[in-house]
């Protein structure tokens, strides 16, 4: 790939700041993969960066704002070594390249390079930049806290690390745990046994789990105890020692079952704990664990916490839109009730003189 000019775009006045650039393909068997189907990743990038990219052969002149123009350009240079190294470019990796553009400026990260979680499977890199927040924590922390709505990928990328850490010989086994509260459903209704009942609650564990490793060897290492999976009310009166232990759905534990489970951390153990405080399903009046254990730990030395939001989902982007609304309509409660409560209190005020 070889960036044949940089010269201003004809029309455009500098004080405008525009600026345009022509990069080289060099691989014209590779090229299609990185347009798309009738150049529709180019579509998405121009509709995403308000930039304007056209293709001729096998340049791509990329023309509009000087700092738009840059960050086009350096998505499609990182896109490109993708396809290099073989690995596949399509909606989803276009879409975490658009949503990794915002990593130069955003707060929440520290570092100039991208973490990424090793597996025997593959690399796993950050879709989003509060995936990429969280893989540095995960590295850098014994305990963390993954806290944010669905598909942000807080338990994949946690089974990642744990599975990487695994294969490294960096921890002697991995303990996958969840509380097993019905969601409008009870467990005495479900037919099987315990086992069959329990399972149900522990599937996306497995299914994250078999993306990291061969099926037949995640079958052997749970027979051999390296890899369990279990409720959390299995955890009681147990240290969990020289292992990768994760939390997941923590969001409906007690505050009693939390402080069970953080305190089962023994020699040589990292934990991840992770859930969504929008989601909770326990009793009405019942104060979630999770939001609990925020309130007690979270700045002690050793534990970091990560808070995804709506522009970290990374499933299909109608569910980015599914949270926000979520979110929007309870900020809008939340004014509404705090109205409420002013109102109320200067009533109050007034009739008491």
């Amino acid at each position: 790939m070889t960036l044949v000019s940089a010269l201003p775009p004809t029309g455009l006045p500098p004080a405008s700041g525009g600026k345009s650039i022509t990069v080289q393909f060099n691989d014209n068997t590779l090229l299609p993969l990185l347009l798309g189907d009738h150049d529709r990743h180019l579509a998405r990038i121009e509709q995403a960066l308000g930039v304007r990219l056209t293709c001729r052969g096998n340049r791509v002149a990329i023309a509009g704002d000087a700092a738009r123009v840059d960050t086009a350009q350096t998505m499609l240079q990182g896109l490109w070594r993708r396809l290099e190294r073989g690995d596949s470019v399509g909606r989803p990796e276009i879409e975490a390249a658009i949503k990794l553009a915002e990593i130069e400026t955003d707060p929440r990260l520290p570092f100039s390079d991208l973490p990424a979680i090793r597996t025997r499977r593959g690399a796993v890199g950050p879709r989003s930049p509060g995936q990429a927040t969280y893989m540095e924590a995960l590295s850098t922390n014994e305990m963390v806290f993954g806290i944010g709505p669905a598909g942000t990928g807080k338990t994949y990328l946690a089974v990642a690390q744990a599975v990487a850490m695994l294969q490294a010989g960096k921890v002697d086994r991995i303990v996958l745990s969840r509380p097993a509260v019905e969601a409008g459903e009870r467990l005495g209704f479900l037919p099987g046994d315990m086992k069959d009942k329990v399972d149900p609650y522990l599937r996306p564990l497995y299914d994250a789990l078999h993306d990291m490793m061969p099926g037949d060897q995640v079958t052997r290492r749970i027979t051999s105890g390296e890899i369990e999976v279990a409720p959390l009310a299995f955890m009681r009166g147990r240290t969990l020692a020289h292992c990768y232990a994760i939390l997941d759905e923590a969001q409906n534990t007690t505050a009693a079952q939390m402080k069970m489970f953080l305190t089962r951390m023994g020699e040589g153990t990292r934990m991840v704990i992770t859930g969504d405080l929008s989601q909770v399903d326990l009793p009405t009046g019942t104060r979630s664990g999770l939001r609990d254990a925020l309130d007690t730990v979270e700045g002690v030395q050793g534990i970091g916490v990560v808070r995804f939001t709506s522009r970290d989902v990374v499933r299909h982007p109608m569910v980015a839109r599914i949270v926000e609304a979520y979110e929007q309509r309870a900020a809008a409660e939340g004014d509404t009730r705090r109205e409420a409560r002013r109102s109320n209190e200067q009533r109050d005020g007034s009739g008491g003189q």
